[in-house]
């Protein structure tokens, strides 16, 4: 708890109103790959506390939607429809699905993370299975050419999932923004240029 205070993103977050200091992540992560346009229409999965919807409104501008889903549940931001519920839920896909309106979405981002247990291959076993979900929906929404971006825990399973995106898009990069912690094993995988179903 002490280190999470004196985190200097976790300070900055509140001074700049953001939900979660995963926010920079995804700044930084923009700010080198240019994933996010006027316009766009981009789906945010495991959205809550919200952190990343947040920076993705203004970047999609007020002709962009921002399409946001988790299990659990998210304060509303204008700009914002949040879908509540599991995604491989077939009513909750289902939901997700009808509020693109027949659309095709440019960016897919991630930030799903499993509840940690503490035991290291069941965890990172959840964690390579949310991926591959995030991924499979990437696949079914995504227009063709359009981006990906999605938090990995490296550990069994990385090198086939890394090698599973490289196979739906046409450049494949590996991020470690500032504001993921050192000792963690989280990376970012983006996709860019999806080849298309």
């Amino acid at each position: 708890m002490e280190e999470h205070l004196a985190d200097p993103y976790v300070k900055q977050a509140k001074i700049d109103g953001y939900r979660s200091r995963a926010s920079y992540k995804l700044i930084e992560i923009n700010e080198r790959d240019k994933l996010f346009r006027p316009g766009n229409v981009v789906m945010d999965l495991g959205s809550a506390p919200g952190g990343w919807s947040q920076v993705l409104v203004p970047l999609v501008g007020g002709k962009g939607r921002v399409i946001a889903s988790d299990i659990l549940p998210m304060d509303s931001i204008i700009g914002v429809t949040f879908i509540q519920g599991d995604f491989t839920d077939e009513a909750v896909y289902n939901q997700l699905v009808d509020e693109l309106h027949g659309d095709r979405v440019d960016v897919v981002v991630s930030d799903m993370a499993p509840n940690i247990s503490g035991v290291n291959a069941a965890d990172q076993y959840s964690s390579i299975y949310l991926v591959e979900l995030a991924l499979d929906m990437a696949r079914n929404v995504l227009k063709p050419g359009g981006s990906y971006c999605a938090k990995v825990f490296q550990g069994v399973g990385y090198e086939e999932y890394l090698k599973d995106v490289r196979s739906s898009f046409e450049k494949v990069l590996i991020r470690k923004p500032a504001a993921s912690r050192p000792r963690s094993r989280e990376v970012y995988i983006v996709g860019k240029g999806f080849k298309g179903k």
